[in-house]
């Protein structure tokens, strides 16, 4: 999948270094996430095999910059529920949050999923991610509603919100 800046594509095992030097050793970047830092390169290494092979079965993908060709960040979707798909996760090295990139990796993910039917389109985030609600915002989602959760690496509490699309609605625009 392609838009203006960035490429949506499987991993490749050539792809450890940069998402390592880019994300996964980004202690701003697994802030919001429920993945843990990588602390050198024999883990990433080893990260990026599980993260072929994850991605085997999954609707999930690197993103790549058009301009430098290099891994900078993921991001992915599931159906939660017959046509309603929710993403699950979506990441960005910190050189490269500010460019309008996650607002093309999100229009890149409804738009698949429209093409896989869905009608729906979930997406959640910490409250405190200030970046990500704006980017759910910007791109038409609508808050639905927040539930406590606790951060499986801290055991700390945190406030999860739901935004949600209406894809019926959006693919009658594209």
């Amino acid at each position: 999948m392609e838009a203006e800046d960035i490429i949506l594509e499987k991993a490749k095992y050539k792809d450890w270094r940069s998402m390592y030097r880019n994300v996964w050793s980004r202690p701003e970047t697994a802030e919001y996430m429920v993945w843990k830092v990588t602390s050198d390169e024999d883990g990433a290494r080893e990260r990026i095999q599980r993260t072929i092979a994850w991605q085997e079965t999954h609707d999930a993908w690197l993103v790549y910059e058009k301009g430098s060709r290099q891994a900078i960040g993921f991001a992915g979707v599931e159906e939660i529920e017959p046509l309603i798909y929710h993403e699950t996760g979506i990441a960005l090295g910190p050189e490269y949050v500010g460019r309008g990139y996650g607002k093309q990796i999100l229009r890149l993910l409804m738009k698949y999923c429209i093409t896989l039917g869905g009608q729906e389109f979930c997406y959640s985030t910490r409250s405190g991610n200030l970046a990500s609600k704006a980017l759910a915002l910007s791109c038409g989602l609508v808050y639905q509603y927040s539930e406590q959760r606790t951060d499986q690496r801290s055991g700390k509490s945190y406030e999860l919100e739901i935004y949600r699309a209406d894809l019926k609605r959006l693919g009658r625009r594209t």
